[in-house]
């Protein structure tokens, strides 16, 4: 029996056929394959993030091998001398273990956790983006919703994070949650209790913090990340505005080959500033605080970024304590439990809020530009004001002990300023929007400034104006064009009065002959003088 020849040619054809009789994989692959995206550099900060939980995913992978999520009592004997004969916890051991005796453990664990603080700052930057272009509005408020919820479930996963080592920084961080908890009304004292499993800092609450860290609190997230770029799939994506581009098309690239492949490498991208800055920039040397005692608290202690707002709203608020009925409710409460619910419900709210009173129902895919909506960016400014000023309040010791200045003022200060400043930024933010539209609308009038200044018989001098447009209004006059939503030109060059630039980074990757159909743009001996504009 002759035996058949095998073609590696059909192959894939044969075993996508196969696939496609057993499972239908035929139509969803091509409509995944030719979904369209549009091409915009804002539109990457989504992807920082989701590449910087991958790089998350594979570093905690690693280093849960080598951990242990333990507070029971050891001597250390390890390869780090200044801590050798101490005693401390598995976990702290461990940990030390990881930095000193593992092969690439050290590069590893600072991987993960500047990996952490990008992820934490594309998320927010991301979100910024959304919010400061309207990306959130209908049909899009539930994907908004997920993405605050990501953060949410980020700043408490990283706050678990740098609380399971168990070094003098960690352990600090432990005993202000344990003081927050406390702080709850009625129910303070037994949450703080049945967290820690008894009196602090007890016997298991870095093993609970572990088992959240790793497994819990990880698996919520990937959830969500998968259903938040399924509705991205599933909806159309925005888009800016420009040329040819509508409320109901999209104009960019398909997902095979063009965004695939730049998404690839994008993700080699991230990847790799991960792992240059966890091998070249240190980052938390839990060493050289020592192991957490209960009673010492270590000087100028500081959380990651994201938590520093939270610490600079306690500092901030008075030490107005509530009494009655037999119960005293802390001042901590405040700041630490209502502040932060607070900063974490209302971005949540915000569509929902902004759609009530915009009275704003319709379906939108193309974004608008911060300008085209002052109040929106104001409120966003102002809030990003509060943001600075709690997060500047959370570092006023070492700002104070560095520069010298009175702690006290720099607490008063950061109280008068968080009442006063967001004010002046809302007005201002939203007088600089209204400039910026008048302006748009000056140069859809009037056309560009060319630098040409005339002098009429008369001595008068004005300027030279650049019309958009050939077409003329019944006066003779050059028509008034309507703002579509997008950049409005405002120098010579946007319309061509120099060449357009070679393309290419560190060379031209074209010659200067090859643009096509330049003649119109290019160049003359003599300057005509310009008739638009006269008066």
């Amino acid at each position: 029996m002759k035996r058949r020849k095998f073609d590696a040619a059909q192959l894939p054809g044969k075993v996508g056929g196969a696939l496609d009789d057993r499972f239908k994989l035929a139509s969803p692959t091509r409509k995944l394959m030719t979904k369209v995206f549009p091409d915009h550099w804002s539109f990457l900060l989504g992807e920082i993030a989701l590449f910087s939980f991958i790089v998350l995913l594979l570093t905690g992978t690693f280093l849960a091998l080598f951990f242990e999520p333990s507070m029971v009592e050891v001597h250390y004997e390890g390869s780090y001398l200044p801590l050798r004969g101490i005693e401390m916890s598995k976990a702290y051991e461990s940990t030390l273990h990881i930095s000193f005796d593992i092969r690439g453990g050290l590069v590893i664990r600072q991987m993960h956790h500047w990996g952490a603080l990008l992820f934490v700052a594309a998320i927010l930057v991301h979100m910024g983006r959304t919010f400061f272009s309207g990306a959130f509005r209908k049909p899009r408020e539930t994907n908004w919703v997920i993405g605050g919820i990501l953060f949410i479930l980020a700043f408490f996963e990283g706050l678990l994070g740098y609380s399971i080592p168990d070094d003098g920084l960690s352990g600090t961080g432990l005993r202000i949650i344990h003081g927050i908890t406390e702080s709850i009304p009625l129910i303070g004292s037994w949450a703080a209790h049945a967290l820690f499993g008894g009196e602090f800092p007890g016997e298991v609450i870095i093993t609970r913090f572990y088992i959240l860290h790793v497994l819990l609190v990880p698996g919520i997230m990937l959830a969500l990340i998968a259903v938040h770029v399924g509705l991205v799939f599933s909806q159309k994506h925005s888009q800016w505005p420009g040329p040819g581009r509508t409320e109901t098309n999209v104009v960019g690239y398909r997902m095979f080959p063009n965004y695939a492949a730049k998404q690839g490498g994008f993700f080699m991208l991230v990847f790799a500033v991960i792992a240059l800055m966890g091998g070249l920039f240190q980052i938390n040397p839990l060493w050289l605080f020592g192991p957490y005692e209960a009673s010492v608290v270590s000087s100028g202690s500081q959380p990651d970024f994201y938590v520093m707002f939270l610490d600079g709203l306690v500092r901030l608020f008075p030490n107005w304590e509530l009494s009655g009925f037999g119960f005293i409710l802390p001042a901590v409460f405040w700041p630490a439990v209502v502040g932060m619910g607070v900063a974490f419900t209302v971005p949540l709210l915000y569509p929902f809020i902004e759609r009530r009173f915009a009275k704003d129902r319709a379906h939108h895919n193309l974004l608008e530009r911060p300008r085209d909506n002052p109040t929106r960016t104001a409120v966003g400014a102002m809030f990003a004001s509060i943001w600075l000023i709690t997060t500047v309040t959370g570092s006023n010791d070492i700002i104070a002990d560095k520069f010298n200045i009175s702690l006290n003022a720099m607490t008063w200060g950061g109280r008068i300023g968080i009442v006063v400043i967001p004010v002046l930024t809302f007005y201002i933010t939203k007088r600089i929007c209204l400039g910026l539209q008048q302006h748009d609308r000056e140069v859809l009038a009037h056309g560009i400034e060319t630098g040409i200044m005339r002098r009429d018989p008369d001595g008068r001098f004005y300027e030279i104006h650049q019309p958009l447009t050939d077409e003329v209004d019944e006066h003779g006059h050059p028509k008034v064009l309507e703002y579509n939503g997008w950049t409005v030109p405002k120098k010579m060059n946007r319309v061509g009065a120099l060449k357009p630039g070679l393309r290419g980074f560190f060379k031209p990757i074209e010659l200067p002959g090859d643009s096509t159909d330049q003649s119109s743009i290019e160049p003359s001996d003599s300057r005509e003088e310009i008739e638009a504009g006269k008066k």
